[in-house]
């Protein structure tokens, strides 16, 4: 059978659409289940999600004692729901934590494929959906733990169903009653995991396709009178009571102290000229880099053309926006990829030019092979020898997905270029993210001393120490979530009074001469029970972690060195 036969075959009724949620499946669960928790983001999410269940207030997010008003509630509900059914949040066990963002990355596929085919056919959805599922961006996105990759699946969900829509008031297929209900659940979830963002995509959006059409009376099918009673229904129990819960306090740190900063100047150091986005977008698109190109080309060509048109309504004024936006962050344009993958399905409808395919086929080997170099640029930062047989194979499949996709795309066959660079890809990626980096030690300080901690029976959940741990001179949510909510970041007189306290404390080395100082205050003394050394990678500081218990309860203290989990 040739491939369109079988791509056809595949993608009949809603295999297409499952069939693209287990491409991102097959990208997002290998990084998922071998990445150590990531700084700082990650871990700040999911140790507030643990503290959600332990202290069972569902309504007001903490970190520690921190009230977090910048996010709404939506994604520590569904990594409550993962966590309480899979694990427990005793365990630390973040990939429970990241289900949810998995499954949006899976959700973000589908839909992308259900919206395509509407405009495209059946085999130009599954393979839009494949691309979208397996991009750079979306498959490391599917292994973090926190708003984005939700995001993602929400926000196409609700445009792949107003799509449907509109392709039906053009003659396409009957959209069924399924789909205005699609377009406000995706709003209203997206509106409770990350505020504005969804309803602003859909919005302009909406805006894009009335000034190019001047044809509006199809929104009426949105049944909006109902829509918004689904909007207020998803979202407003919580917002009345965190608005009750907080004297309104939440809304005006989320609008003063989140989101006017990132409107107003480049928040957090996150600022960026205009052309960020695009500029990034080879590289984290990867390996649909391969048909941006001819993507342009059909978006140039035949920008009247229903499908065509809505992409492109969808894809440019929120990408103008965000690249107009002062603060910028690589994943802001992740909702609007799925236009893109559009516009890469519909250039596979027709014949593609010579400079179009020779384009592709160099964008794509080019960054290929800067992805494959980068490997090896990790290992020699913070790997070894013993790092290089995984340095090789990830460079092997990431410089034959650009290069090998580019020679098929050359030689005219743009369906199996595509299928070939999205494998090769997922296998990349599957190598990179859970054979290469989980080996690059001195990046994951956090879980090694949370691992020599566990070795030395100092973990407070083991119940033999006692809590709270103390750490001075390092303040990582990660090693937070590793060793509990309870942990104490404080300075060296602090470490000292725990370890008189009969307390664990980590002392990093900056700090370790005003910790001797303040041991002697108490007339303390403290046995080493272990050394870490890395790298906190969020400020780009090395860093030696000495993790002390006190010295009566140990044996004859010993001086300050120790093994090297």
């Amino acid at each position: 059978m040739t491939l369109e036969g079988e791509l056809a075959r595949l993608s009949r009724g809603w295999r297409g659409p499952a069939m693209a949620a287990l491409v991102a499946f097959l990208a997002g669960l290998p990084g998922l289940l071998a990445v150590p928790p990531l700084d700082r983001d990650e871990s700040r999410f999911a140790q507030a999600t643990a503290q959600m269940l332990e202290s069972r207030d569902f309504v007001v997010i903490h970190y520690q004692e921190e009230p977090r008003f910048k996010k709404p509630v939506g994604i520590h509900w569904l990594q409550a729901a993962s966590v309480s059914l899979l694990s427990s949040p005793e365990a630390r066990e973040i990939w429970a934590y990241r289900i949810p963002s998995l499954l949006g990355a899976m959700l973000a596929a589908a839909a992308c494929a259900w919206g395509a085919t509407a405009f495209f056919g059946a085999p130009g959805g599954l393979l839009a959906g494949a691309m979208l599922g397996s991009t750079f961006l979306l498959s490391t996105e599917a292994l973090i733990a926190k708003t984005d990759a939700v995001l993602c699946g929400t926000t196409t969900l609700a445009i792949a169903a107003l799509a449907r829509l509109y392709a039906e008031a053009r003659g396409g297929p009957a959209a069924g009653r399924r789909a205005w209900l699609l377009f406000w659940t995706g709003i209203a979830v997206g509106t409770l995991v990350k505020g504005p963002i969804a309803p602003l995509v859909a919005a302009l959006t909406i805006a894009g396709l009335v000034l190019m059409d001047r044809k509006p009376g199809w929104l009426v099918r949105l049944n909006w009178t109902w829509g918004l009673i689904i909007l207020v229904a998803i979202v407003g129990p919580w917002a009345g009571a965190v608005t009750v819960a907080t004297d309104g306090g939440f809304w005006s740190a989320a609008l003063d102290g989140d989101l006017a900063p990132k409107l107003a100047g480049g928040q957090e150091t996150h600022g960026a000229p205009p052309g960020y986005h695009f500029l990034l977008a080879p590289i984290l698109m990867f390996p649909m880099t391969l048909m941006l190109p001819a993507a342009a080309v059909t978006a140039w060509r035949r920008w009247r053309e229903p499908g065509v048109r809505f992409a492109l309504a969808w894809l440019v004024p929120a990408w103008l926006l965000f690249e107009a936006m002062p603060t910028k962050l690589v994943h802001y344009t992740l909702p609007i990829y799925g236009a893109l993958a559009w516009l890469a399905a519909a250039a596979l409808t027709e014949p593609m030019g010579k400079r179009a395919r020779w384009t592709g086929a160099a964008l794509a080997g080019l960054f290929g092979v800067l992805l494959a170099g980068g490997t090896f640029y990790l290992v020699k930062l913070y790997g070894d020898g013993s790092d290089a047989p995984y340095a090789i194979l990830t460079a092997v499949l990431l410089a034959a997905a650009g290069l090998g996709g580019g020679y098929l795309l050359v030689r005219r066959a743009p369906a199996v270029a595509v299928v070939g660079a999205v494998g090769l890809g997922l296998a990349g990626h599957a190598a990179l993210a859970a054979g290469l980096l989980p080996r690059l030690d001195p990046l994951w300080l956090s879980a090694r001393t949370g691992r020599a901690m566990e070795k030395a029976q100092l973990l407070p959940e083991q119940g033999i120490a006692d809590a709270p741990v103390t750490v001075t001179g390092y303040a990582e949510p990660s090693l937070v979530f590793a060793l509990g909510t309870p942990t104490e970041l404080a300075g060296p007189e602090d470490a000292a009074q725990a370890i008189s306290e009969h307390r664990p404390a980590i002392v990093e080395q900056r700090k370790e001469a005003d910790f001797e100082k303040a041991l002697s205050v108490y007339r303390a003394r403290a046995h080493l029970v272990a050394t870490v050394k890395g790298l906190d990678y969020s400020d780009g500081k090395k860093m030696i972690l000495r993790i002390y218990e006190a010295a009566d309860a140990a044996g004859p203290e010993v001086a300050p060195q120790g093994a090297q989990p």
